[in-house]
């Protein structure tokens, strides 16, 4: 067995020894150093490794080879346990299983929880490190998440570029806002640093950055990521990509991954050197607003001019709009009600004003869980595109209604229907939304309301509608603490020029209602539809009204209201009989209307 010559760092085994006895070594220089107290834990240890691993991976590929692994390292175990008094608890199970997550189902905000914490958990290893060349997983996707899954993120970087930052941010600004710590170190190395990313980046909540602005007297080109977990599967990345999208997502960057598993030294050697760049005088601390002249100088770049936002058509308050949200914010700041009502006239804006008043507990609350409540789809889907462009988030609140189910609970925008009957079943505190909104407030005393305003506890319940007066007497006032917080009604409207002016006229209907049953604040509806269908005279009287009051049947366009869809279909007839165009729309035919639409 030849013994070639070169440098080493081998553990005289048996079989080495055996190599140095037998060769003719007389010309040769040997070199030796003890196994002392301070490296054999790093020897030794690692010595073991490579030989378990061998010895691993000549077992059999099926159950049988993973049931004699975890034999022979329980072996291993209990022999430690028996001569150096470690805990028994270190025994494997016999199950073959792997601990992947530990996750509170009543405060996750994901209804699929396995999906989840597998969209969060990195592609690669948490205890094994690994190589990134650029060829094969992109290093941004995997950081992605690494950020979302981490509890604390380091970043160490010489130049930071807008391009990487876009594709990182979304997943920053989310592990920010819950209370994530983000700190970042960087320079104006070479000016490649942008003005905007760094601002942009500083602007995140739980974020501190700190610049060098002497890149002649630190000399930082260092490009490393570190995650740190309260599980303590730590990870880190040392390499070459800075934070650019070539770097991260096209160039030939190499980066390796180590691991605190693996690589615990080197995990702790990264982190102490990163405190000790964080606590040197020579990065200094960049406080947005207070700080940007002296980066922009150190950049020395020509920045473009700002974004006149005037001149676009976007959603702003109205003067009466402002008017009510600051009611809101007096009667919560100064008298301490949080369960407010709203009282405004159909199309003076109602959610208009809920998703600026949303906006600014938002600003407060970032991470504020949402939760808004209507009885049908078209509203809905009306009120998530007003919240969306309001609060300038295209990403914002998931749909809930029919089959339509939301990816998360956080921000929801939930039929009535589809949640009362999935109360019982959800996972969610009642403190879980710290927002709600009830549209149409005044169905409020109805059963399906009532299961919903009974479970969930928020910080803020705000009620919208145009008529809080209930016909059965009910009032709805009692869910709000008593009174109304706010309100413009119809006349104060129409005298202020907020809504178009309209004439109205009152006929006097022919038929007696007398007879009819009353319950519950109505007629019983299909007594009603059956008078008013058997009756012609009522029709008649309808028809001489539009003579009398409108100039030109033929240049009209009109919604009728009626009782049921029988009644629908009646007059929808008498109409076309008498030669005017008509047509119905009910939920019979609906899902037509969408289609067409």
């Amino acid at each position: 067995m030849e013994l070639n010559t070169g440098i080493y760092e081998q553990i005289i085994n048996r079989l080495f020894k055996h190599k140095l006895e037998i060769e003719d070594l007389k010309h040769y220089y040997i070199g030796k150093k003890p196994i002392n107290r301070e490296n054999v834990a790093g020897y030794l240890s690692q010595y073991l490794y490579t030989l378990l691993k061998q010895v691993m991976a000549q077992l059999p590929d099926n159950d049988q080879g993973v049931e004699q692994g975890i034999d022979l390292t329980n072996q291993i175990i209990k022999k430690l346990v028996q001569d150096f008094n470690l805990d028994s608890d270190n025994l494997i199970e016999k199950q073959k299983e792997i601990l992947t997550a530990v996750v509170d189902k009543t405060r996750c905000e994901y209804p699929d929880v396995a999906a989840y914490i597998n969209s969060i958990t990195p592609s690669t290893s948490l205890t094994h490190s690994t190589l990134f060349t650029g060829r094969e997983t992109n290093l941004y996707s995997e950081l992605r998440k690494e950020i979302l899954s981490s509890d604390q993120i380091y970043m160490l970087v010489s130049f930071i570029k807008t391009s990487g930052i876009n594709l990182l941010y979304d997943q920053l600004k989310k592990a920010t806002d819950h209370g994530k710590q983000l700190r970042v170190i960087t320079t104006t190395y070479m000016q490649a640093t942008d003005f905007k990313a760094v601002k942009r980046i500083a602007s995140l909540n739980n974020t501190k950055v700190k610049v060098s602005y002497n890149s002649d007297t630190d000399h930082l080109h260092a490009k490393s990521y570190i995650f740190l977990r309260k599980t303590g599967f730590h990870t880190a990345y040392i390499g070459s990509s800075n934070l650019s999208e070539p770097a991260l997502r096209e160039g030939l960057e190499w980066n390796i991954k180590v691991t605190q598993s693996e690589l615990p030294e080197i995990i702790q050697k990264m982190r102490n050197s990163f405190e000790g760049y964080w606590n040197n005088d020579l990065f200094e601390e960049f406080i947005p607003g207070k700080d940007d002249e002296q980066l922009r100088n150190a950049l020395d770049k020509n920045y473009e001019t700002p974004i006149d936002y005037s001149v676009l058509d976007l959603i702003k308050a109205h003067d009466y709009q402002e008017n009510i949200l600051e009611k809101l914010r007096i009667d919560r700041e100064v008298h301490h009600h949080y369960r407010n009502l709203i009282v405004a006239a159909t199309g003076t804006g109602k959610t208009v004003i809920a998703a600026f008043d949303f906006k600014r507990f938002r600003e407060q609350h970032p991470t504020a869980h949402f939760l808004f409540v209507a009885h049908r789809e078209e509203i809905l889907k009306q009120s998530i595109k007003t919240f969306r462009q309001i609060l300038e988030d295209y990403n914002f609140g998931d749909l809930w209604y029919g089959n339509h189910e939301p990816t998360s609970y956080s921000q929801v925008f939930a039929s009535k229907d589809i949640l009362n009957n999935r109360l019982e079943s959800l996972n969610l505190p009642n403190d879980y939304y710290d927002y709600i909104i009830i549209d149409e407030v005044h169905h409020i005393a109805a059963s399906s309301y009532r299961k919903i305003i009974n479970k969930f506890k928020p910080k803020i319940l705000l009620g919208l509608t145009a008529t809080p007066e209930r016909m059965d007497g009910e009032d709805i006032t009692q869910d709000f603490d008593g009174h109304i917080a706010a309100e413009i009604r119809l006349d104060t409207a129409l005298n202020n020029r907020l809504l178009c002016p309209f004439h109205y006229y009152g006929i006097t209907d022919s038929i007696d209602l007398k007879e009819v049953h009353w319950d519950h604040g109505h007629y019983d509806i299909a007594e009603l539809s059956k008078i008013y269908r058997q009756n012609d005279s009522r029709t008649s009287l309808i028809f001489n009204a539009l003579q009398k009051y409108l100039p030109n049947l033929n240049t009209v366009k009109a919604l009728c209201f009626c009782v049921d869809i029988e009644h629908a279909k009646y007059m929808a007839a008498k109409f076309t009989l008498a030669g005017l165009k008509a047509d119905l729309l009910t939920s019979e035919n609906e899902m037509e209307r969408n289609v067409k639409h």
